[in-house]
C-alpha cells in the first residue's frame, strides 16, 4: 500500500514539529518545513523529508510543492502551521508589521492550499488542516492584528471547506487555547517592543504580566498534545470542521459565542486594566 504524504509547515519547533512526530508515527512521509532547516535535523534524524520553506516567498512555496510532486507523486495532508504574533497596540504596529503578519498567517496558508489543491482534486482525496487558534473566537487587548489573523483563517476555511468538498477533499482547523512554545515568549517580547513605551505602555506592562502568568502547567498544554490531535484529524474517517484542543479551549470558544459583548469587555478590562474604572 503506498504511504500516504504530508506537508507539515512551521516545522522547526513547537507544535509544527510535535505534528511530524506524531505523523511519522503514524506511517506518513512527512515533509518538514521551514526557514530554519538548521532547527530540523532531528527530524530528518527520524525519517522526515526536510525541506526549506518560505510562506511569504511564493517561488519557495511553489518549489516545496514541486518537490514533493516530483519524489512521491501525491500529497495527501497539508498542514499549515506557519505562523507567529506580533503584539502591540492597533495604533503602535506599524502597517508594514501588520501586513507580514497576515502574509504569514494568512496568505502563505492560501497560497499553499492553492498549490496542492489541484493534485488532491486529480486525487479525489487530500485533507488540508489550518492551524488556527481559540484566539479565532475571542479578543484580547494589544492582540488585535494577531486575532484578525485568525479570525480570517477560520472564515478561509469554512468557506474553502465547502468548495472542496465535492472532490474528496476535507478542510479542517485545529484551534488551539495556550500551548508552551517559544511563539509565546516573541508575542509578549514584542509587546514590550511596540507599546511598552508608548501611551499605552502602562497597560502593556500589564498584559504582558498576563500573557506571562497564561503561559505555565496550569493554564497552558505541551505542543505534543496538539501534535497529537493534528494527527487525528490527519486519520479521522470523518473530519469535522473545527477541533478545539488544549485546557479549557472548548469552553472558552463557546463562552465566547454566547456572552454579550459588554460583559466580556468587562471582564477583560478587569484583567488587563483598560477598564475605564481602571484609569
Amino acid at each position: 500500500m503506498t504511504k500516504k504524504v504530508a506537508l507539515v509547515t512551521g516545522a522547526s519547533s513547537g507544535i509544527g514539529e510535535s505534528a511530524v512526530v506524531e505523523l511519522l508515527g503514524k506511517g506518513f512521509t512527512v515533509y518538514a518545513a521551514a526557514r530554519r532547516t538548521e532547527r530540523m535535523a532531528g527530524l530528518g534524524e527520524n525519517g522526515a523529508q526536510v525541506v526549506a520553506l518560505d510562506v511569504t516567498d511564493d517561488a519557495s512555496m511553489v518549489a516545496c510543492i514541486d518537490r514533493i510532486i516530483a519524489e512521491q507523486g501525491r500529497i495527501d495532508v497539508l498542514v499549515n502551521n506557519a505562523g507567529y504574533g506580533s503584539y502591540g497596540a492597533v495604533e503602535d504596529v506599524p502597517i508594514e508589521e501588520a501586513k507580514r503578519q497576515f502574509e504569514v498567517n494568512v496568505f502563505g496558508l492560501a497560497r499553499l492550499s492553492q498549490l496542492v489543491l489541484p493534485h488532491m482534486r486529480a486525487q479525489e482525496s487530500g485533507r488540508i488542516i489550518n492551524i488556527s487558534s481559540i484566539g479565532a473566537r475571542l479578543y484580547e487587548p494589544f492582540g488585535a492584528w494577531y486575532h484578525a489573523t485568525k479570525f480570517a483563517v477560520e472564515g478561509l476555511s469554512f468557506s474553502m471547506r465547502l468548495e472542496v468538498a465535492p472532490f474528496g477533499v476535507s478542510v479542517s482547523c485545529v484551534a488551539p487555547a495556550g500551548v508552551v512554545t517559544e511563539w509565546n515568549t516573541i508575542s509578549r517580547d514584542s509587546l514590550l517592543e511596540t507599546s511598552g513605551s508608548s501611551a499605552y505602555g502602562p497597560w502593556a506592562k500589564r498584559a504582558f504580566k498576563v500573557l506571562q502568568t497564561a503561559d505555565g502547567p496550569a493554564m497552558s498544554c505541551t505542543p505534543d498534545v496538539v501534535g497529537r490531535k493534528i494527527a487525528k484529524v490527519a486519520t479521522a474517517r470523518r473530519p469535522k470542521a473545527v477541533y478545539p484542543v488544549g485546557k479549557g479551549a472548548r469552553m472558552i470558544r463557546g463562552s465566547f459565542d454566547v456572552v454579550p459583548n459588554g460583559m466580556t469587555d468587562l471582564m477583560l478590562g478587569q484583567v488587563y486594566g483598560t477598564g475605564r474604572s481602571a484609569r
